[in-house]
């Protein structure tokens, strides 16, 4: 009985590696699917007949292990016809302790799919980095978030960097589709009045609810942390990798790069459920702990701030400010936002818990 699960739990993993292979013509895809899985269902229903048991199983497993085989070879690629906010890598140049980032992505927005593109180098001493911020977006409830994190120097300069999959043209997010190679890892390199402010100000459907919380430790695992960054930027633009729904995600690629500092969190459900992460962080002691965390979720909404702040030169040090009065109840609010209901998260065509 268990390995007759264990082989169709295969099977259907051969199946749906076959209907998403690659660049492959879809009707060779969906051919080659059916045909796995009529072959698969033959083998284990096979399997229960004791004359055959043993042969349709190494059966099966040679079919497996053929197609894992070819599956191993589908590599990905720079060279694709990206979607415009995806087409252009970002990577360093490292000299001592001064590292240019090249291609910092700062769109102006007009709405969500309308903008002009637009890119800058800035270059940042690591000395200086004193800040490492953690953005958490919502927008189907409290369960699932997108989560990013802002580098912060001296000087008043931020950087974002966000871990995410990389489209093509025509391509949207699918949860299922990013088990199986569909999308390469792409890390965005942003100015905080991009990649925040499209969300709080510009994505409506469903709107998202952000916030901004600012990590605790030592100014050294900052450093290395943003270091540790910066070499896979570079690593990405010569040797791409796969995007992986479960493995390598927008929060748990954060856990594994964090990994380069001493005494680093162990791995928790909460990272994989990832709206959970800012309270994994509190629990940890690696955020404010002074206020209980409902207060410190409730400071950390910044909608109101984002949207009062728009394009302002000085955004990124408005939405660190104190709260104004008059924002009190938007705050109040935060909680409800993460809760809203789901009808109406899933009104966007792409708009899927785990994308970006």
């Amino acid at each position: 009985m268990l390995l007759s699960l264990l082989m169709l739990g295969v099977g259907g993993w051969g199946v749906l590696a076959l209907t998403y292979w690659d660049r492959a013509n879809p009707t060779l895809r969906a051919t080659l699917a059916a045909a796995y899985g009529i072959v698969s269902l033959a083998l284990i229903v096979l399997f229960w007949m004791p004359h055959s048991r043993w042969r349709a199983f190494g059966v099966f497993a040679a079919l497996f292990v053929l197609l894992l085989a070819c599956w191993s070879g589908i590599k990905p690629s720079n060279d694709r016809d990206w979607v415009p906010e995806d087409a252009v890598l970002a990577y360093a140049s490292i000299d001592g302790d001064r590292i240019t980032l090249h291609n910092i992505r700062n769109f102006d927005y007009r709405t969500e799919k309308d903008y002009t593109p637009a890119y800058y180098d800035r270059t940042f001493d690591l000395r200086q980095l004193n800040e490492v911020d953690l953005f958490a977006s919502y927008w189907m409830g409290p369960t699932i978030a997108h989560v990013f994190l802002s580098f912060g120097f001296a000087d008043g300069n931020h950087v974002a960097i966000s871990i995410e999959a990389r489209y093509e043209r025509g391509q949207g997010y699918s949860t299922v589709q990013g088990f199986f190679r569909q999308f390469p890892l792409y890390y965005v390199v942003a100015d905080e009045r991009d990649i925040v402010r499209l969300r709080t100000n510009y994505r409506k459907n469903p709107p998202e609810q952000v916030y901004l919380y600012r990590l605790h430790g030592p100014a050294e695992n900052g450093r290395r942390l943003f270091l540790e960054y910066v070499e896979r930027l570079n690593s990405l633009k010569e040797h791409p990798e796969w995007y992986n729904t479960l493995t390598t995600n927008c929060t748990s690629v954060i856990w594994l790069n964090s990994r380069i500092n001493p005494q680093h969190l162990p791995y928790s459900w909460k990272i994989l459920l990832s709206g959970h992460v800012p309270e994994f962080l509190y629990e940890h002691g690696k955020l404010d702990s002074d206020v209980p965390f409902d207060e410190l979720q409730r400071r950390a909404h910044i909608n109101a701030l984002a949207q009062a702040a728009d394009q302002a030169a000085d955004f990124s040090q408005r939405i660190r400010a104190r709260e104004p009065p008059d924002t009190a109840a938007a705050g109040s609010s935060a909680k409800q936002g993460l809760v809203e209901d789901r009808a109406g998260a899933d009104r966007g065509p792409d708009r899927d818990p785990s994308r970006p």
